[in-house]
């Protein structure tokens, strides 16, 4: 169950982070701006996912690329939401600025580890 969970959040943050990249390539349908429409206000609890997830996975020693991802997506999610914990939250904004120009290559390689994960 959790690693239904799992794809599916690595699937939805990965459709919100490499949305750049993912507009491109969809055509005049705008099928992955509906989506990430639907999924924003929902952003903060999929970055919580994938990092949570990520880091117990990783933890347990299952699928070390797909776990890093994982977490770096959901360090660029919840970039805004870290930034107010005090003690660490100044150092995670900081990694996530330096992530910010993969965003969207962090976000493609989220959703196809996700979608091959469900098979």
């Amino acid at each position: 169950m959790m690693g239904l969970i799992f794809n599916i959040a690595s699937i939805a943050g990965g459709i919100l982070l490499g949305l750049a990249m993912l507009d491109k390539w969809d055509g005049d349908t705008n099928i992955f701006n509906k989506i990430a429409k639907f999924l924003s206000p929902f952003h903060v609890t999929i970055g919580g996912a994938m990092l949570g997830l990520g880091i117990l996975n990783l933890i347990s020693g299952a699928g070390l690329l797909a776990n890093i991802v994982s977490i770096l997506g959901g360090l660029l999610l919840l970039t805004h939401t870290l930034a107010k914990l005090p003690a660490v939250g100044e150092g995670l904004v900081k990694v996530s600025d330096k992530l910010s120009p993969y965003k969207a290559v962090i976000g493609v390689a989220s959703l196809v580890l996700g979608i091959m994960r469900l098979f």
